[in-house]
C-alpha cells in the first residue's frame, strides 16, 4: 500500500427535515491511497455525493473527524477550507459547470486564477493540460461550441490545473455516450498513474467501477468494500 493521503473516520452526517432527524451518513470511515482509485457505488439517494462534498469539504460532517497530511480539516475555518479546496482538490461534476462566456483555455485556468495566479502565469499549463486530454484544437472555443465529450475533458483539465493531490468526481461519465465514457475512464487511469493523483469517483457505471482499485458501496450510511471482480448491477442503484 501507498501513502495514505486522506483519512474519514466516523463521519456522520444528519438533516433537520421538519421536526425529524434524517440521518444519510453514520459512520462513514475510509482511507484514500495515493496515486489509486477509489469508486463509490450504492443505490440513489444513499447519500454518495453528499459523502463526495464532505470529502471535499464542500460541506461540514455533522461529526467525525477528516484528516489530510495529519491535519483534522474539520477545525479549519471556513477560509482556510477554500484555501485547501483550491490547492489540493480537484472537482469533476456529471454537468460540468463550465463558464459558458469563457473559452476552454480560460475555464481550464480558472482556479489558478482564484488562487490569485495572474492570467499570463497559468496560460501555458493550462494549455499542456488542453493537450493532455487531447483538445489543443480546441482551446478558443466557448462551451457552446464543444461536444459532450469535450467538455467533460475540459472539466478533467480545469481539476487538474492546480496540481491537486485529490479529485473529487460525482457520475463524471453520467452523460456521456459508451465510446466517451470509456475515453474519459483511460483519461482518469492515466491520470492517477502518471500523476500520482488519487481518485474518489462516485458512480452508476459498472464498467468504471470494476476498473477501480477499490471498490466501496455506501449503504445505511456506512461504506464497506466489496470485490470490483464481482461487482454487478445490483450495487449501482
Amino acid at each position: 500500500m501507498g501513502n495514505i493521503i486522506l483519512t474519514a473516520r466516523d463521519i456522520k452526517k444528519n438533516y433537520i427535515v421538519g421536526k425529524s432527524v434524517l440521518e444519510v451518513l453514520t459512520g462513514v470511515n475510509l482511507k484514500l491511497v495515493e496515486g489509486r482509485i477509489m469508486a463509490i457505488v450504492g443505490e440513489s439517494g444513499a447519500g454518495k455525493s453528499t459523502l463526495l462534498h464532505i470529502l471535499g469539504m464542500l460541506d461540514r460532517p455533522t461529526s467525525g473527524i477528516l484528516s489530510m497530511n495529519g491535519e483534522n480539516l474539520i477545525e479549519k475555518s471556513d477560509i482556510e477550507l477554500a484555501i485547501y479546496r483550491n490547492r489540493f482538490v480537484g472537482f469533476i461534476f456529471q454537468f460540468h459547470h463550465l463558464l459558458p462566456e469563457f473559452n476552454a483555455l480560460e475555464n481550464v485556468q480558472m482556479p489558478a486564477l482564484i488562487g490569485g495566479r495572474n492570467r499570463p502565469d497559468t496560460r501555458d499549463r493550462a494549455a499542456f493540460l488542453l493537450e493532455q486530454v487531447g483538445l489543443s484544437d480546441r482551446m478558443t472555443h466557448r462551451p457552446g461550441e464543444l461536444s459532450g465529450g469535450e467538455l467533460q475533458r475540459v472539466a478533467v483539465a480545469r481539476a487538474l490545473m492546480n496540481d491537486p493531490a485529490i479529485i473529487l468526481a460525482d457520475e463524471p461519465s453520467g452523460n456521456l455516450d459508451h465510446r466517451n465514457s470509456e475515453m474519459l475512464h483511460d483519461l482518469i487511469w492515466s491520470i492517477a498513474r502518471d500523476h500520482d493523483c488519487s481518485f474518489v469517483v462516485v458512480t452508476h457505471d459498472l464498467v468504471l467501477a470494476r476498473r477501480a482499485d477499490t471498490v466501496m458501496k455506501l449503504s445505511n450510511g456506512i461504506l464497506s468494500e466489496i470485490d470490483a471482480n464481482t461487482i454487478s448491477e445490483q450495487f449501482l442503484y
